[in-house]
């Protein structure tokens, strides 16, 4: 989902090319999911970790792997609401621990953030108040809708959500970065055309794009 509005605006630039993509785009538990269970599919864009499970378990062609484009996580609010500091570790702690309650996902977003709060010790302290997005629903819109006070997700998520605001990304030293990868899907029987595209993602002529949508080239 972190690369949702980014892949949109590609396949718009690929169609001009006179070609045809169409991506379907869901939580990255079910993508992963449809791909092993050998749903037909030209190209799977996931976290690259989960592209190399793939490519492991024989639903991703070897040596088809391409890093399309790094993307932090970020902190965010409801719109006008108080925004806590942040720009310190101590701070964003302080800023968790005061929470009512701490929206994550089910992404490596959220892997990273519960080894943080590991880390710091706190997660018997506030269990009861994290609450976990759905996979394919945004902190975001669980933001607006007043479930959570205090989101962290992908800046890619966050920043198109009306009614959010984006007050920061993590502070030095804590940023959680995800490198997001595509891989070419052994059940594609267009391989050329497969290749081609994710050459077209991951280079230069895609970098304005990938900033635009709160990611950097891989």
């Amino acid at each position: 989902m972190a690369m949702r509005q980014f892949l949109v605006e590609v396949a718009d630039s690929w169609r001009r090319s006179d070609h045809e993509i169409a991506f379907e785009s869901v939580g990255g538990v079910e993508a992963a999911r449809r791909v092993q269970d050998g749903e037909r599919f030209d190209v799977v864009v996931l976290a690259a970790e989960a592209i190399d499970k793939l490519v492991a378990s024989g639903r991703v062609l070897a040596g088809s792997k391409a890093d399309l484009a790094r993307s932090g996580v970020a902190i965010a609010v409801r719109a006008g609401a108080p925004r806590p500091a942040i720009d310190t570790e101590a701070a964003l702690r302080e800023a968790v621990l005061a929470a009512r309650s701490i929206g994550t996902s089910t992404g490596p977003s959220g892997v990273g953030l519960q080894q943080l709060f590991a880390r710091w010790g706190i997660n018997e302290l506030i269990k009861d108040r994290v609450v976990q997005a759905p996979p394919g629903v945004a902190v975001g819109t669980l933001i607006t809708r007043g479930e959570v006070e205090l989101g962290f997700q992908q800046l890619s998520e966050l920043m198109n959500i009306a009614g959010v605001d984006v007050i920061g990304p993590m502070p030095p030293g804590l940023a959680i970065v995800t490198t997001f990868a595509g891989g070419i899907c052994t059940t594609s029987s267009r391989l050329d055309a497969a290749r081609a595209l994710l050459d077209f993602i991951r280079s230069p002529a895609a970098d304005e794009s990938r900033r635009r949508h709160g990611m950097q080239p891989a």
